[in-house]
């Protein structure tokens, strides 16, 4: 990566990376991470086994990570960014290489998650393998003559005000998709016009941009939203847990699925690291890995750990020793000009 480049990268996390100057108590961990990773039936266990007390505070979209770390109003120790991210966090100083040594169960991640060229880099590890799954899209079968099977049910005039889309530099993914670009991560200057143009036209057909996995539940559950993108496996289980008289399902889009992994990630100079080791190695202990893979509805990243307390239903359903799917996904990575495309987004978003 040029020295521009990366310039580029570390200035848009911060100006300067600031310190986490704020004391923290002993026995604590400050958790910063995503709705369903922190839920009592498996942090409890966390907490009784460890001594460490988690405090957990949630993102709605990865560009959250390097804004609230160079705001600087707390202290976080763990923090959980998908793939595409990592290397911006690495890049930018805020997070410390990992000693893997200290992480029970490390060895038995998937190789082709804890081996990735963006999890080790300059001969360390920057992050621990934690979950990961697809993002699909999700429907109201009752409001469609014919199912839908393509990103085009997204751009579709008959659906105006009951379409939603994630908040996240990703809409620009999944409209590049659209359009029939195959190098979705490293856009032209002209298609990223293109795709800036599409999104814009769609934003009257939009009822609302979502910011959480809750968010979007709410949207569906109280029948504003009949269609949107969704991390695959949440949305649709708490919208149809919700029992509100109709079902919602997701599916593949022809143009495929996109792909995703998040990782733990050591804050640097974070006062905890003995409760941070610990926490990332019962989260690849049974009741991490089945405990959060139960909660979100995601796979597990660590196939080892679930055997015993998964079904084998289940271990089918959750894609267990099957990273075969992995390659049948458009799996995240950091675009080439990161810079560019927060740009277009915030463009889009800005647009009237």
């Amino acid at each position: 990566m040029s020295i521009l480049r990366r310039s580029a990268i570390i200035a848009l996390a911060t100006a300067s990376v600031l310190p986490q100057a704020l004391a923290a108590n002993a026995a604590e961990l400050n958790y910063l991470t995503w709705e369903g990773y922190a839920v009592d039936s498996f942090i409890s266990k966390f907490e009784a086994a460890s001594g460490c007390k988690v405090s957990a505070s949630y993102v709605g979209s990865n560009d959250d990570f390097a804004a609230k770390l160079a705001a600087g109003g707390g202290v976080y120790d763990i923090i959980t960014p998908s793939l595409d991210t990592v290397p911006m966090l690495r890049l930018a100083g805020f997070v410390a290489p990992i000693d893997t040594a200290k992480v029970e169960g490390f060895g038995d991640i998937y190789p082709e998650f804890s081996k990735e060229s963006d999890v080790v880099a300059d001969g360390e590890t920057w992050a621990v393998p934690l979950i990961w799954g697809s993002v699909s899209l999700i429907y109201r079968p009752d409001k469609f003559e014919t199912a839908p099977d393509s990103i085009a049910v997204l751009f579709d005039p008959a659906l105006k005000g009951k379409i939603s889309l994630w908040d996240d530099k990703s809409a620009l993914y999944w409209t590049a998709r659209y359009l029939g670009y195959d190098n979705i991560f490293d856009l032209t200057d002209e298609q990223l016009d293109a795709v800036k143009a599409k999104l814009i036209e769609q934003k009257p057909l939009i009822r609302k941009y979502w910011a959480s996995a809750g968010e979007l539940t709410e949207l569906m559950a109280n029948q504003e939203v009949y269609v949107s993108n969704a991390w695959t496996g949440l949305t649709s289980k708490d919208v149809n847990n919700l029992k509100k008289g109709f079902e919602v399902v997701e599916f593949t889009p022809k143009e495929k699925a996109e792909g995703w992994m998040d990782s733990m990630m050591l804050v640097k100079d974070s006062p905890n690291e003995d409760c941070a080791y610990k926490f990332m190695s019962f989260m690849q202990s049974p009741d991490g890995q089945c405990g959060l893979a139960e909660s979100t509805g995601y796979f597990p990243a660590n196939p080892k750990a679930v055997q015993g307390c998964m079904s084998d239903e289940l271990k089918k359903e959750r894609q267990v020793d099957n990273v075969e799917f992995v390659k049948s996904l458009v799996m995240w990575q950091q675009p080439a000009r990161l810079d560019k495309y927060l740009e277009t987004w915030n463009a889009v978003k800005a647009a009237p």
